[in-house]
């Protein structure tokens, strides 16, 4: 799920990545890659930059639960490729546009209440289905969010860094504090659980998904100004689990309170470290405040409403309406819109344009 760019090491493959990585040099756009079957990938500009993990098919599970699309990137191909003595690692994924995180700061540091609920119910089908593949992963946040290039509506998690196979051939885990693994994650975000250092859980993943929609939604989190201090952090968070109205009452001051958020708060509260959580109910819950706010599952996500129903500006709408149009005149056929484009031959015509992640192997 994702491609790494830190060195590779036997020794350390399957521990935690640190919280420095050590990234790959730069490829410079135009340079050919060929996969493990041979296929041919033309870089294109880099986009970013980020951890490693695993990929698994989707469309079978996709099409079992019923869903329209499921927000985990696509795999085009992998393999290795030399380059001044070096063996890099890459893997080929689709092509993205914008982070939520930019999204939510061009918005006000707001989104519509209707959005966020449209955001949780997609996180939540992306989640149960890394679940029950063992791994959970532990980081979700908008910059990890990342909006389909073709479709402004669809939104996929990405960047596997800290994903950890929490239950390895159906053993789950057993619950542990390690004082040398606390305060794992993005400190505004990560779970209780990792901030005792405690392995990640399924539990822990639905509970930074709680964090995010509050913060997506209020503009605020009580312990937003003193992420330098993670005990202050985690002891603010252990209070607001054991009452969630005073996280509510801190987060929503006003009378409007979003009730299905406290909801969805307490049900994780009542989760076990190894419970299996019944996905089904939190969808429902969040259901439930669309239906109480008007709305309903339509799978839009409008970036372009203020939580009042405003509109925002003319610039975002034009933005959007820009993007919406450009992803209506794609086709499948066009290859420019994923991350790197292939060809079967050196010799065959010029690959179009795209861009690989890679990682460096050490020998």
């Amino acid at each position: 799920m994702g491609a790494g760019k830190m060195p590779y090491n036997k020794k350390t493959a399957e521990k935690r990545a640190p919280a420095k990585r050590k990234l790959a040099e730069v490829f410079s756009p135009g340079e050919v890659l060929a996969d493990t079957s041979r296929k041919e990938w033309k870089l294109g500009v880099p986009i970013g930059q980020g951890g490693f993990g695993r990929l698994y098919l989707v469309q079978k599970w996709t099409k079992s639960h019923k869903l329209k699309y499921l927000g985990v990137p696509r795999y085009w191909g992998s393999g290795l490729h030399e380059k001044n003595g070096n063996s890099y690692r890459f893997m080929v994924m689709d092509r993205f546009g914008s982070d939520l995180q930019k999204m939510y700061e061009e918005n006000a540091k707001r989104f519509s209440h209707k959005t966020v609920l449209q955001l949780g119910l997609r996180i939540l089908d992306i989640l149960e289905y890394i679940h029950e593949h063992e791994y959970v992963h532990g980081d979700i946040k908008a910059s990890n969010l990342l909006l389909s290039y073709k479709n402004p509506n669809q939104v996929y998690l990405v960047d596997y860094g800290l994903a950890y196979r929490y239950c390895p051939e159906g053993a789950h885990k057993v619950y542990k504090e390690d004082p040398k693994r606390c305060h794992d994650g993005t400190i505004e975000y990560t779970s209780i659980d990792a901030h005792k250092g405690v392995a990640p859980s399924r539990r822990g993943d639905l509970e930074i998904l709680g964090y995010c929609m509050i913060h997506w939604l209020s503009g605020h989190l009580p312990w937003e100004d003193n992420l330098k201090d993670p005990n202050f952090v985690r002891d603010s968070k252990i209070r607001c689990r054991d009452n969630i109205s005073v996280l509510m009452d801190k987060c929503f001051p006003g009378k409007n309170k979003p009730d299905e958020i406290a909801k969805y708060m307490e049900k994780v509260k009542l989760l076990s470290y190894e419970e299996k959580p019944v996905y089904q109910h939190f969808q429902e819950i969040l259901l439930q405040g669309l239906k109480a706010i008007g709305q309903k599952d339509d799978g839009v996500l409008d970036f372009g409403l203020f939580e009042n129903g405003d509109l925002q500006t003319n610039h975002m709408r034009k933005k959007r309406r820009k993007a919406a149009a450009a992803a209506s005149e794609n086709t499948e056929a066009d290859m420019e819109d994923a991350v790197a484009t292939r060809t079967r031959k050196m010799t065959s015509p010029k690959p179009k344009k795209g861009t690989a992640t890679r990682k460096r192997v050490q020998k």
